[in-house]
């Protein structure tokens, strides 16, 4: 009989299937759409749990953290270079890298998809 003193040990979540590891893998790469927030989350449950989607999230969390960068600078400087009429081409700019980073992540998802691995032509290697 336990010790109700004791608290219950957790118990360590179940590997990933190899089918279940790609699938979250792919996830991470195609949540980009929506921003940063779904490869941070898929990273932080199933790093432990699955190598590809270890890797791949993390590939995909750099990447959306270069994005939301990018989005900060264009914001910024095409707030304060607005003055001078030269803001719009900062908010082009801005256009540019969200249209840029919803393709790369959609390339992304459908590489890792197909059992390969994906690597963002750009990106800030904040997480390793």
């Amino acid at each position: 009989m336990t010790d109700p003193a004791q608290p219950a040990q957790p118990t360590p979540a179940a590997p990933l299937t190899e089918a279940e590891d790609k699938q979250w893998a792919s996830f991470a790469h195609l949540g980009g759409i929506l921003g940063f927030l779904p490869a941070l989350i898929i990273w932080l449950i199933f790093k432990d749990r699955g190598p590809k989607t270890n890797v791949e999230a993390k590939e995909a969390l750099n990447f959306q953290i270069t994005v939301t960068i990018g989005y900060i600078a264009c914001i910024i400087l095409g707030t304060v270079l607005a003055i001078v009429f030269i803001g719009f081409l900062f908010y082009l700019i801005q256009f540019a890298i969200w249209v840029a980073a919803i393709i790369l992540s959609i390339i992304g998802f459908t590489k890792v998809n197909a059992g390969g691995s994906y690597r963002y032509p750009f990106a800030i290697r904040l997480i390793k």
